[in-house]
Parts: C-alpha cells; sequence; structure tokens
C-alpha cells in the first residue's frame, strides 16, 4: 500500500515583504504621449504616479529583494523553503521559470520551483496552492511571489493602458499553523471574456519584429470586475465563516481606484475595514499588487497582526481568486 502523505492541520501567512523600483513616474511623463491630463488620469483610476523598473531592477531582482524581506519579516531563513512558487505575465522567457533563478540566488536548498499564469489573481492563486501543499503535506514552508515589469509591455502611446500598468514584487512566506491562518479559496474564471486582456501571439510578433504590447478593453473590464467579484469577495467571508463586521482589512487587486471603491460599497464593507489604497502611488502592478499594498497597510500601521484581512484579486483570463489570511 502506498503511503499517504501528512501535513500541517492549517496553514497561514508569516511574512511579507516587497520591493518598489526606484523610477518614480508621474503623470506628467505620461500624459503628452496619451495626449491626456493630470486630473483625467487622477479622475479616471486614482493614480498619481507609478513606479517602474530600471535595467537592473530585473523580474529575478526584484523578486529576491521581496522574498528577502518576507523571509526576514516572517524570521524564517531560505533554507527552511521547499517550495517558491513565482506568479508573473512578465517573465519574457519562455522557460526556464525564473522561480529556480529566484531560488538558486536566495540560496535555497533544491526546493521545488515554479511559475504560474494568472494574471493579476497569480498571488492569490499562489498561496490558496501554498495553503494547501502545506496541509496535504506537499511542502513545509513555501514562499509565495508575486513579480512584474508591466513597463516593458504597455504601449506608452495607448490611451487605454499606458498610464496604469506599472512594476514591481511582493513576496510572502506561507507555513504551518495550528489555527486556521488562511481560508477556503474562491477561484474561477471566464475565458468567454479573454479577449478583453491580452497579448498577441509572442512568436508572431518577435518573427514580425513588433512588440508584443499588452491591450486591454477598459469599460467591460471595469463592470465585470466592479460588479461580480463582489460576489466572489462575500462568498470568500462566507466560506471563512466571518461576515463584513468582523473583517479587519480589505485587500484588492490595485486595478483601479474606481473599482475598489465600488467593491467596498457593493460589499457593504463598514467603515471600520480598512481598505488597501496602494494604486495611487504604484499604479497597477498585475500580480505584485495585493503583497505590495498588503505590506504597505502592516508598514503604515493600517494592519496589526492578527487583523483578518480579505484578499481579492482578478485580471486577464479573465481569472479570479479571494481568499480571507490572518495577517503575520
Amino acid at each position: 500500500m502506498i503511503s499517504a502523505p501528512t501535513g500541517a492541520p492549517h496553514a497561514r501567512i508569516l511574512g511579507v515583504g516587497g520591493y518598489r523600483p526606484s523610477r518614480v513616474i508621474p503623470n506628467s511623463e505620461i500624459v503628452d504621449l496619451i495626449d491626456s491630463s493630470d486630473e483625467w488620469i487622477r479622475t479616471r483610476s486614482g493614480i498619481v504616479e507609478r513606479r517602474w523598473a530600471n535595467d537592473e531592477e530585473t523580474v529575478q531582482m526584484m523578486s529576491v529583494a521581496a522574498s528577502r524581506k518576507a523571509l526576514d519579516h516572517a524570521k524564517i531563513s531560505i533554507d527552511e523553503i521547499d517550495c517558491v512558487i513565482v506568479a508573473t505575465v512578465s517573465h519574457m522567457r519562455q522557460t526556464p521559470a525564473v522561480a529556480a533563478l529566484v531560488a538558486d540566488e536566495l540560496g535555497a536548498d533544491h526546493p521545488a520551483a515554479f511559475d504560474i499564469s494568472a494574471a493579476c489573481a497569480g498571488f492569490c492563486h499562489g498561496i490558496a496552492m501554498a495553503s494547501d501543499f502545506i496541509r496535504g503535506g506537499s511542502a513545509r514552508n513555501v514562499l509565495v511571489i508575486g513579480v512584474e515589469r508591466l513597463s516593458d509591455i504597455t504601449n506608452p502611446h495607448d490611451r487605454g493602458t499606458a498610464f496604469i500598468f506599472a512594476d514591481g514584487a511582493g513576496a510572502a512566506v506561507v507555513g504551518p499553523s495550528d489555527e486556521p491562518g488562511i481560508g477556503p479559496v474562491v477561484w474561477g474564471s471566464s475565458g468567454d471574456k479573454a479577449e478583453l486582456i491580452q497579448t498577441p501571439d509572442w512568436f508572431e510578433a518577435n518573427e514580425a519584429k513588433e512588440t508584443p504590447w499588452l491591450t486591454m478593453e477598459g469599460n467591460p473590464v471595469f463592470r465585470w470586475a466592479s460588479f461580480a467579484m463582489a460576489k466572489v469577495g462575500q462568498e470568500a467571508l462566507e466560506k471563512a465563516g466571518i461576515t463584513a463586521d468582523e473583517l479587519d482589512c480589505f485587500v484588492p487587486h490595485q486595478a483601479n481606484m474606481r473599482i475598489v471603491d465600488a467593491l467596498a460599497r457593493s460589499m457593504k464593507l463598514p467603515e471600520t475595514v480598512k481598505i488597501a489604497r496602494d494604486i495611487a502611488t504604484m499604479g497597477n502592478t498585475s500580480a505584485a499588487s495585493v503583497p505590495l499594498a498588503l505590506e504597505r497597510m502592516i508598514e503604515e500601521g493600517q494592519a496589526q497582526s492578527g487583523d483578518t484581512a480579505l484578499l481579492i484579486a482578478f485580471g486577464a483570463g479573465l481569472v479570479y481568486a479571494a481568499q480571507v489570511v490572518v495577517l503575520p
């Protein structure tokens, strides 16, 4: 008879960390390229400035920097990490997975390492997988990273995307717990809407010597996220067995300030719930946005250890994921 794996009774986030690129790009550097204005960008998205990576701030470099902060916060040695998951859509090499390179640079002891592609929802997907791995016995401690260099694939002249997307990395260490620390995930996809956010075929673009720019149909994405995702968030609360009144923090994907506000209204979150609004100074960093927003809330004292937080993210696919977590 095959022996069954045994894992921890529960899992939780032990520490978080982030890396914000050094280049600060205010709206004034973008408006002329898209025939716009600072007021138009702020009104439409809530973005005042964003971060773009320089040549040295690669996907790997930013991932390593964010991971080291997360490991320090968790008080976990890299030797104790036995799985590394990187969520990204902007690692520009088909293979090898950047997760293996990140693990090696960190000095990890031959962990499982792989990338996942779930766009802006990637980090929440990674947290769900890490929790299942730990409880199922496949891993003891998992490093989950969300990282993007969207400035590489954003057309600077596209009025619909140039002011939105940005770069950065966020990471979390997930480990065993005696008490529930990560609630059931609510996730899914709507592939019939896949054309709303996409890049062209990379091989065809390379053959034609064109940049495979990311494209997005903003209005239908806004409508889908603002209304459909509120139901997903509510379901995540119900599956975790808590009500909105018991929630301490709301950390949605930083896609657009108007979407953040619409979700909070639709879910009828009380004023006591602290809401992440990292997008104002970071832009939309896709898979990195949730961990970066979470790190900022912790560092600025908006969120405390032991608080309950609803994480929810959504993006190209269209895919989504949400879960309630206990903060480290």
